[in-house]
Formats: structure tokens, C-alpha cells, sequence
């Protein structure tokens, strides 16, 4: 596996993230302790060195599970965990963006991972209720401190996250490296302002739910059983039309669904993306590594971006529009790329 900067920063992640949501049992799924120590040992064999968990993750057993797996070699691996889902419920303060409960969460999570300092520290998602600027000045009390290295920030809008490294870039204070987001051929709305707004800031993107709960990946063209309804968003005819692409030219190709999915969220143009891949059978995560190995070709690129267009809305299509462009005077056709 070949390593890649990540975001504005000198930090070096493996080309894919192993995502440990499935460490633990808790949930009534998942892996418990010696078949998640199998899989962390099989990414890490594949030079895998980079691993995504949060405070939440199976009530913390994923964090406790992953700080004894890297404790033989901490400074070698990279650990993303996140704040902002409760620790506890019913209490005001065990949840949010705030300060309060950033430095409550870290904490917490440092003694379950068994580590004086987390590689990477992720916003979860946005509470709406915080002001950026409180978010902003905890995150870089913690990394002065040396208990975070490096920021980044997940499920937010756009706006949010330019705001907070605008803020951020002023006052000299930490700015976030990296974006977390829902992103697939299922769900390709980060298109409208979510991705080019991390272009534009140079972020790196690790989508979760590249296979749509599994929907990209044929399990349910096969018949196979699984926690998502029939007609959800991952079920619905959309979904299923989708998935049929995705098997037809993973078949042209000589490739699983699997790989067909990863590796398009991988060659978006522009954009640098690390999927997060998650497993909790070794023959999962032995297909989802071969991703690093393959390219999709150009036609089947544009195959997969037809079946799965969406509407960019206002002002996108807007602006794109002939009558738009000929209101420039044909400024922009005189432009070099």
C-alpha cells in the first residue's frame, strides 16, 4: 500500500482507512476481540497504518480494542477517533460540539486507547448550538497541548467548516486537515458544496458509507439479508439500478462490486479521498485491500457517473447554464486551463 499526505499537513496515511466501527459486540453485530485483532493485523500486514473509531463506537469498547492493538507500536500508527455523540444519555453536557464535552470526551477517550495523544481528532457532526469560534479555540488548546496532533471535521455543512478555517487561518490557531462525509454512487449530493468547498482548502476526504450499507457491493441483487429495509434509500429502485452498473462493469473489468465502488470514490477528479473500509470477515477486507491495485478506465468512469447523476440545484446548474455563459462574452473559452 502506497502513502499519501494528508490534507495541508505533512502527516502520512496508508491510501485507505480501516474503519473499526465493528470492534466490539455491543451493538449486536460485529467482532469481538480476537476476530477484530485478526482484521487489524491483516490491514496493518497490508501496510495498512491507518485507523478510524470514535468515543461512541460500541460504547467504547472499539477504542479499547484498538489502543491495545497499537500499543506494541503506537508512534506507528495513525488513529482517528471523533467527539461530539453522547457518552452518556440524558445528561445535557455528554454530548455536543462545546468545550465541556471536547475536553471531557478526549479524555475519555485517551484512557480507553491507552495513548497520551490522538493522531487525528474528528468534529463528529454539528450540534448546531455551539459557536464555531468556542469549537475552534478548544481544538487548538488541545493541539498546543499535544493531546491532538492534527483536526479534522465530520457531517457538517459546507459553510460551517469554511467558516471555522477562515476563523482558524486568522487567528493562527489549528485548522482542519480532513473531511468526513457520506459519499458514494448512492449519495453524491457532497457535489453540490461539500467537495469542491474541501478542494478549494485542499482537505482530504475519507467517506464512510462508500458502499452504501452494502447495497454497492450486490449483496442484495444475490438475495442476501441485511440491516437496511426494503425501499430505503440503499434499497429503493435507484439503488438497485445503481448496483447493477456497479456488477456490470466490475464484470467488464475483472473486478468485484466491492473494488468498483472504492476505487471510483478514489479517482474523483481534483480531489484527494481515502475510503474508509470496514469488515468483519477476513475475505472482506482481503477484496476491499486489492482497490489499491486497480484503476477503473475511463468509459467505465463515465458509466458509473450516469448511472448515478444527480441535479447540482441553484446556483450550480445555474451558472452552467448557455445563457450564463454567453453573458461572460466568451471570457471564460479565452482562459487556459
Amino acid at each position: 500500500m502506497k502513502y499519501r499526505l494528508f490534507g495541508r499537513s505533512g502527516l502520512r496515511v496508508s491510501e485507505l482507512c480501516f474503519g473499526t466501527m465493528g470492534f466490539g459486540t455491543e451493538w449486536n453485530w460485529g467482532t469481538d476481540r480476537a476476530a477484530s485483532q485478526a482484521l487489524f493485523d491483516q490491514f496493518a500486514e497490508a501496510g495498512g497504518n491507518f485507523y478510524d473509531t470514535a468515543n461512541i463506537y460500541t460504547e467504547g469498547t472499539s477504542e479499547k480494542y484498538l489502543g491495545e492493538f497499537i500499543a506494541s507500536d503506537r508512534d506507528h500508527f495513525v488513529v482517528a477517533t471523533k467527539y461530539s455523540l453522547r457518552d452518556r444519555f440524558n445528561d445535557v453536557n455528554f454530548a455536543g460540539n462545546h468545550r465541556k464535552n471536547l475536553m471531557r470526551s478526549v479524555e475519555g477517550s485517551l484512557r480507553r486507547l491507552g495513548t497520551q495523544y490522538i493522531d487525528l481528532l474528528w468534529l463528529h457532526a454539528w450540534d448546531a448550538t455551539t459557536p464555531v469560534e468556542e469549537v475552534m479555540r478548544g481544538f487548538e488548546d488541545l493541539v498546543a497541548s499535544g493531546k491532538v496532533h492534527y483536526i479534522g471535521i465530520s457531517d457538517t455543512p459546507a459553510w460551517v467548516v469554511s467558516q471555522a478555517n477562515m476563523l482558524a487561518q486568522l487567528r493562527g490557531w489549528a485548522s482542519f486537515v480532513g473531511l468526513q462525509i457520506e459519499y458514494s454512487l448512492l449519495q453524491r449530493t457532497p457535489e453540490r458544496d461539500l467537495l469542491p468547498m474541501a478542494q478549494a482548502w485542499g482537505l482530504t476526504i475519507t467517506p464512510w458509507g462508500a458502499l452504501g450499507g452494502g447495497a454497492l457491493s450486490g449483496k442484495y441483487l444475490r438475495g442476501e439479508t441485511g440491516r437496511l429495509p426494503d425501499g430505503s434509500v440503499r434499497r429503493g429502485e435507484r439503488a438497485m439500478a445503481i448496483a447493477q452498473v456497479v456488477g456490470q462493469v466490475a464484470e467488464a473489468a475483472g473486478l468485484t462490486p466491492a473494488q468498483v465502488a472504492y476505487r471510483w470514490t478514489m479517482q474523483r477528479p481534483g480531489l484527494s479521498v481515502i475510503p474508509i473500509v470496514g469488515a468483519t470477515k477476513p475475505h472482506q477486507l482481503a477484496d476491499s485491500l486489492q482497490t489499491v491495485a486497480v484503476e477503473l478506465a475511463p468509459e467505465h468512469l463515465a458509466q458509473l457517473d450516469a448511472a448515478s447523476q444527480i441535479e447540482l440545484g441553484f446556483p450550480h446548474d445555474f451558472l452552467a447554464s448557455e445563457g450564463v455563459l454567453q453573458a461572460f462574452g466568451n471570457s471564460r473559452q479565452m482562459i487556459a486551463p
